[in-house]
C-alpha cells in the first residue's frame, strides 16, 4: 500500500507528537518484554512497550498522545477490539513508519552533513529562524505559540529539536532526488486532461430577463375567472405585446411579481444547475431558444415564466496554453512526491524492525483500552 508522501508525513508527526519535555519510564513489566539487544541505551523511563530503532527507542507515549486519542476515541467506543485494529491498523502504522522514517532520515542527513563549529552555527541560526517565524504567525505572540506547542506534546526545546531535524532532514532529500528531466508535450497533454475537470473548467451560464407572474398574487378583476385564468390570460397578453415590439425591460418593471422586477427582470449570468426550483425549468428552456428570443409562457407550480435569454455560454475548459505553468507545476510536483515516497520507503527498509508489529499492536490496545475507559455512560 502507498506509504504517504514525505511532507504529509512531517505534519502527522508534529500533530500526533514530536516528543516534549523528559521521557516518560518504563514499568518492570514493560522492560521484561524487550529483547537485551533493545535494552542498551535506553532513556531511564517508563509508561509503554518501546521500539529501538537506529540506536533510539520509541515509546508508546511518544505516540499516543492526546490528540491521537481524541482522534481515534469514536471509532473504540464504537467497536470491538477487532473492529477497531481493522480500521486504526493501518493510520497508527503510518505514524509509526513516520517516526523510524524520520529518525533514520535524521540520521542519515547528520552524518552527510558532518560536524564543525561553522555547520553548527549555520544550523543554530537556520533553527532560530524557524522559532522566529513559528511564533509570527500568532502575530508575535509568544503565550499563544507556547499554547500551541503544548496542545502538540512539545514545549521550546523539543520544538527546537524538531526544527533542527526537519532542516537537516529536508536538505538531504533535496540534495537526494534527480534532477528533472524535460518535461514533454505529452505528458502536459495528459496531465492537463487530467485536471482540467478539476481546475480548468469554465461553467456553461446563462444571462435573461423574466416576468414571473405569481398566480397568489393575481387580484381577481372578473368573478368568472379564477386566478390561473388570468395569470395566464396576462401571459398570453404580454407575449403578443412584445410580438408587437414593446420592450421586455418596461414590461418586467410594471407585471414581474420576482424580486429582480425593478432591474427590468434582469438576472446576472448564472450557472444553470445553480438555479431552485421553481425557477430550473428556465435552465432547459434556455436550451431552446437563442440570445434575444423570447420563450413562450412556462408554468411552474404557482408561476408563470415568459423568458427572454440575453446570452448563454455552454461549458468550455481554458485552453493549455493559459494554464500551461500550473500543469507542469503539478507534474514536478507529482515526480517530487514519488521520488520522496520511494526514498522514504528505501530508508526504512535499512532497518531491523523484527518488533514493529508487536509495538503496534501494543499500541493498538494501550489506545482501545484508555478510549473504552473513558467513555461516557
Amino acid at each position: 500500500m502507498r506509504k504517504c508522501a514525505f511532507l504529509t508525513i512531517l505534519v502527522l508527526l508534529l500533530i500526533y507528537g514530536c516528543g516534549g519535555g523528559s521521557k516518560p519510564k518504563f514499568t518492570d513489566e514493560e522492560l521484561a518484554r524487550i529483547p537485551l539487544a533493545q535494552k542498551e541505551g535506553l532513556p531511564e523511563a517508563s509508561g509503554g512497550f518501546v521500539l529501538a530503532v537506529g540506536g533510539e527507542t520509541i515509546t508508546s507515549n511518544e505516540i499516543i498522545t492526546e490528540p491521537l486519542l481524541e482522534h481515534f476515541r469514536p471509532v473504540a467506543q464504537k467497536n470491538s477490539f477487532e473492529q477497531f485494529k481493522k480500521q486504526a491498523g493501518f493510520e497508527l502504522e503510518q505514524i509509526v513508519a513516520t517516526r523510524i522514517s524520520n529518525i533514520l532520515l535524521y540520521q542519515q542527513a547528520k552524518r552527510d552533513a558532518g560536524a564543525g563549529v561553522d555547520f553548527e552555527d549555520a544550523l543554530e541560526k537556520a533553527t532560530e529562524a524557524e522559532v522566529k517565524k513559528f511564533i509570527a504567525g500568532f502575530e508575535g505572540d509568544y503565550a499563544r505559540a507556547e499554547q500551541a506547542l503544548k496542545k502538540a506534546g512539545m514545549d521550546w526545546r523539543s520544538f527546537r529539536e524538531y526544527q533542527k531535524k526537519m532542516i537537516l532532514s529536508q536538505d538531504y532529500i533535496r540534495r537526494q532526488l534527480p534532477e528533472y528531466r524535460p518535461i514533454t508535450y505529452s505528458e502536459l497533454v495528459n496531465c492537463y486532461n487530467e485536471m482540467k475537470e478539476e481546475f480548468f473548467a469554465i461553467p456553461a451560464t446563462i444571462t435573461f430577463r423574466l416576468i414571473d407572474i405569481q398566480i397568489p398574487k393575481m387580484e381577481l378583476t372578473d368573478p368568472n375567472d379564477s386566478r390561473l385564468e388570468q395569470a395566464r390570460k396576462l401571459a398570453n397578453e404580454l407575449m403578443n405585446r412584445l410580438k408587437e415590439g414593446e420592450d421586455f425591460g418596461e414590461l418586467a418593471k410594471r407585471y414581474s411579481h420576482d424580486h429582480r422586477a425593478s432591474f427590468g427582470g434582469l438576472w446576472q449570468p448564472l450557472q444553470p444547475a445553480s438555479l431552485a426550483k421553481p425557477y430550473d425549468v428556465l435552465a432547459a428552456e434556455a436550451e431552446k431558444v437563442q440570445p434575444g428570443q423570447a420563450a413562450e409562457p412556462i408554468e411552474a407550480g404557482e408561476h408563470i415564466f415568459i423568458m427572454k435569454l440575453e446570452e448563454k455560454s455552454r461549458k468550455n475548459f481554458q485552453p493549455l496554453e493559459n494554464v500551461q505553468k500550473e500543469v507542469e507545476a503539478k507534474i514536478i510536483f507529482d515526480r517530487r512526491m514519488k521520488a520522496v515516497d520511494e526514498f522514504g520507503d528505501a530508508i526504512v527498509q535499512q532497518a531491523a524492525l523484527a518488533e514493529r508489529n508487536r509495538f503496534i499492536d501494543f499500541c493498538l490496545g494501550k489506545i482501545y483500552r484508555m478510549c473504552s475507559q473513558s467513555q461516557t455512560p
